[in-house]
């Protein structure tokens, strides 16, 4: 590795020290400077674009040349005659002016070579063959060599420092502007253009009246040739490994025309080539957004699915089959209907080991080592339909309905060296369906109206069963647990099961009126409303020995054991914002005023309170200039919970985790800061992204908890004491010539006041990330990208303080070989310190190689190596507010395939 990353920084310099810099300043005919002109030098041997620029706001640019060579210059600029001029450089830095005429003949000029970035407005345009080398296969691999742009550890991409939430081809919504299935299957070579739309506005009647400096999405053009023709891939593979054969099915196929598209995704495989995992399916939003996102309260509803053990990614067996299918169809230019359909099945087998440390040692809690496996199922299907009619400018109304359905099962053998064996078994069959009608209306040039409402319903009924060995005669870690739930105590086992049901209606919606004052100003008034409704029944038995079915009575909690709680909440609320610009700011002061009611009934009791709150809000963003700009936001919002925290009776998390609800809990107040700074600059190629934030959480709904050896009972309270968080992210791109430079910073700070065995705590955790990096971008030649992760994470929980620290260099390669071979590898080591002189870590190395005649070729052949190193585990350390856990998770072995790839 230090070998690799010498050689890497000396042609890396030899590159720098054997270029040169041409620099000057281009203006009109009157001598005035023209701003975001497109300058470009071309290299006469070679014929190849070598440097590209945008003129900043005093008409100057910069160009990175290479020594004793010819270049064609070319200046073009909207309204002025495209400037063509050869020069020849030398060895010394050169100076030079420009002039543009002002063009009035409609005589069209060759442009030789296309500008790699262009800025229309708020759109950012990136001409996608100026970043290609010839090893690019699908979106994402030119997508990470954009200037500006990322693809974070969450497979999201982010444009100058903001994630972005939509993602279109040819102005069309991919699967609902998913943007990690669209940069994973859409086929590179079909990429013409990649626009970024910036402050993008969903309904085009309110982008004078909202705030939408936050909303980036993209659209992805099509070259010429695409549309109106089946294109996308076909990729079916095959391989060894030393338990079974391996086998690949990947077809991706997609049909643009301008009245309609049909996109399919289909994944066939047993490799652990995850297109979508359970987490992604259950987060796709299908573009929905609450109407009171903005209204300062937030209710949640919790979540009762499956909470798997594994992630997709650090897996021993994966199976996957994946299904998913978009369209859309323009019958008339006033009417646009869409949908897309996903189905998923995914079969794993994990194994880990694990050490568990608690964290206070006065409280007397023994710390535990763990031995399990699981093998999980999921089935997950989604199905969302959508409309949008815009009969004129005036009014557009949207529909959309998405459904969704799942079995979930997993099957669990746990080793305890507390507790000792123990199977468990969890299987949930969840439905919902979200329904949205949103209708706008433009009265005249001065008033504008905005309805949005949403309506949700789910249905959750996990069930959880869990079997201890109970040893006759003797005494298990268990028996009092045991004693205290009512359980029987003289069956061979411990067969403890439970049935959950949580039924969830909402119905969230609003009314806007936008007053237009004048160009500079507008206000507006917001009447809204959420009315939900939970109802929860849950009920605890065990399966004896014959057979038959115990209904306990447990001696703790007032004998409490079966939930039937319905707990229902309103909100009312009238919200009034001003929104003023006043040079380079724009301020938008505001509040909202609410009027709550909650009410939960449950054995025969009822609790709840209604009270009036104000919640105001803030936002100001300065605009430098057109590419840099600040924001400052200030938010207090009211938090509230969901029904399973107010049940009374007993519930099973875990065989070793019990609650039971409080039915007076209230609601939790929280104060929200945040800034963020953001300067894309083309001209020097610097880019800079910067976000803090500051969150206070006061009367936090917070656990009260006691252990008994490591089986945990806990109970929910208001807590006086404020929780705090602080985070601060950072980014800073800079480009020399044809490497890019970047290092990230992560910091976060949080203060938890925990309650254990009665006795309060403070835990105080840090962490903080450094993620420098440098990578290539050659069309013609090999590339490479370097990157160290460096984090330590700080946890300081009272009597004993944890650090571990993490250092893992990476490094990328791929090159495009002969014009016909391709190969791509990926190294990665970390090394984990556990700060009491011991270290654990795990290198991962991936590989491959393809071959087609050229790029225009109908056939790849490719092979594929992961885990080339076949190492058997990964190491992972964190603590949290209870414990420090460490685990060794057994992951796949090394998988060697062959795959055949057909492009239409």
């Amino acid at each position: 590795m230090k070998k690799i990353t010498f050689l890497f920084f000396l042609f890396a310099l030899t590159s720098v020290f054997s270029q040169i810099t041409m620099k000057g300043v281009v203006r009109d005919t009157l001598k005035s400077p023209l701003d975001l002109a497109n300058i470009i030098a071309i290299n006469q041997e070679t014929n190849v674009l070598e440097s590209y620029g945008i003129t900043d706001a005093k008409g100057a640019y910069s160009l990175k040349l290479k020594k004793n060579k010819s270049y064609k210059i070319q200046i073009s600029y909207i309204g002025m005659k495209t400037f063509e001029e050869v020069i020849s450089v030398k060895e010394a830095n050169v100076t030079k002016d420009f002039i543009l005429q002002p063009d009035n003949s409609l005589d069209e000029v060759e442009i030789t070579y296309e500008m790699p970035v262009t800025i229309k407005g708020d759109t950012l345009i990136y001409n996608a063959d100026s970043f290609k080398n010839g090893t690019e296969r699908k979106l994402e691999d030119v997508l990470e060599k954009l200037p500006g742009v990322e693809i974070n550890e969450d497979g999201q991409v982010e444009v100058e420092g903001k994630v972005v939430n939509k993602l279109m081809v040819n102005g069309k919504d991919f699967f609902d502007g998913d943007t990690k299935l669209a940069t994973k299957n859409i086929p590179s070579n079909a990429v013409d253009k990649i626009q970024v739309l910036r402050n993008y506005a969903e309904v085009g009647q309110l982008s004078s009246v909202r705030n939408n400096q936050d909303n980036v999405a993209l659209n992805i053009k099509l070259k010429k040739g695409k549309e109106n023709f089946w294109f996308g891939n076909v990729t079916v593979g095959g391989g060894s490994s030393p338990d079974e054969g391996l086998y690949l099915v990947q077809p991706k196929l997609f049909y643009y025309s301008p009245k309609y598209s049909i996109n399919f995704i289909g994944d066939v495989n047993n490799i652990g080539e995850v297109a979508l995992n359970r987490r992604d399916i259950r987060g796709f939003g299908g573009g929905f957004r609450a109407p009171s996102r903005s209204s300062g309260t937030s209710i949640n509803l919790g979540d009762n699915s499956l909470n798997f053990l594994t992630n997709q990614n650090n897996a021993l067996k994966i199976e996957n089959n994946l299904a998913t299918a978009n369209f859309s169809y323009s019958p008339k230019s006033t009417l646009d209907l869409s949908g897309f359909l996903i189905y998923n099945n995914s079969r794993i087998l994990s194994r880990e080991t694990s050490f568990v440390q608690y964290t206070n040692e006065e409280l007397g809690i023994p710390d535990e080592a763990t031995e399990q496996s699981s093998t999980e199922r999921s089935d997950q299907g989604l199905l969302k339909l959508s409309a949008s009619y815009k009969p004129n400018v005036n009014n557009q109304v949207d529909y959309d309905v998405i459904a969704r359905v799942s079995k979930d099962t997993q099957d669990q053998d746990l080793f305890s060296s507390v507790i000792g064996n123990t199977n468990q078994f969890d299987e949930v069959t969840p439905y919902s369906v979200n329904q949205n009608l949103n209708y706008y209306y433009t009265l005249d040039d001065t008033n504008i109206f905005a309805f949005e409402a949403q309506h949700l319903f789910k249905n959750e009924d996990p069930f959880y069963n869990a079997v201890l060995t109970n040893t006759a005669g003797n005494t298990d870690p268990f028996d009092s647990t045991a004693d205290a739930l009512g359980l029987d105590t003289t069956q061979d086992n411990y067969n403890i099961n439970q049935n959950r049901r949580i039924k969830s209606n909402q119905l969230d919606a609003k009314l806007d009126y936008y007053n237009l004052i004048n160009t500079k100003s507008n206000i507006n008034l917001t009447f809204g409303t959420i009315i939900s409704s939970q109802k929860f029944n849950s009920n605890i038995f065990q399966f004896l020995n014959d057979g038959t079915t115990f209904n306990p009575t447990p001696t703790i909690n007032d004998s409490k054991i079966v939930n039937d709680i319905e707990y229902n909440f309103s909100d009312i609320y009238l919200g009034v914002h001003y929104r003023v610009k006043a040079g380079k700011f724009t301020l938008t002061p505001g509040f909202s005023l609410h009027a709550y009611g909650n009410t939960n009934t449950q054995f025969g009791q009822e609790f709840g309170e209604d009270f009036f709150r104000i919640l105001p809000d803030f936002e100001t963003r300065i605009q430098f200039k057109k590419s840099e700009a600040l924001t400052f936001r200030y938010e207090m919002r009211n938090q509230f919970t969901d029904v399973t925290r107010l049940a009374e009776a007993l519930v099973f998390n875990n065989f070793n985790n019990i609650q039971f609800g409080e039915p007076e809990l209230q609601n939790a107040l929280s104060h929200n800061l945040s800034l963020f700074y953001s300067s894309f600059n083309l001209f020097n190629y610097t880019n800079v992204f910067a976000r803090a934030s500051y969150s206070s959480n006061i009367d936090q709904i917070r656990s009260l908890t006691t252990f008994e050896n490591v089986i945990r009972t806990s109970t929910f309270f208001n807590s006086n004491f404020a929780d705090e968080n602080v985070n601060l992210f950072g980014r800073v791109q800079r480009t020399f010539g044809k490497f890019r430079t970047s290092l990230n910073v992560n910091l976060n700070y949080s203060k938890i006041n925990q309650f254990i065995q009665g006795i309060q705590s403070l835990n105080e955790g840090f962490t903080q990330t450094y993620t420098p990096g440098v990578r290539t971008n050659y069309l013609e030649a090999p590339n490479v990208s370097l990157r160290y992760r460096y984090s330590v994470t700080t946890n300081n929980q009272g009597s004993r303080k944890t650090t571990f620290t993490t250092n893992a260099p990476s490094v990328e390669f791929d090159a495009y070989l002969w014009k016909a071979v391709t190969f791509r590898t990926n190294y990665t080591y970390t090394n984990q310190d556990l700060g009491d002189g011991n270290s654990q870590s795990f290198q991962n190395w991936d590989a491959t190689i393809s071959y087609r005649k050229d790029r225009d070729a109908k056939w790849e052949y490719e092979i594929k190596a992961t885990n080339l190193l076949d190492i058997d585990s990964q190491v992972r350390n964190s603590a949290n507010n209870i414990s420090v856990f460490n685990s060794e998770t057994f992951i796949q072995p090394r998988f060697i395939t062959f795959r055949f790839v057909y492009n239409l």
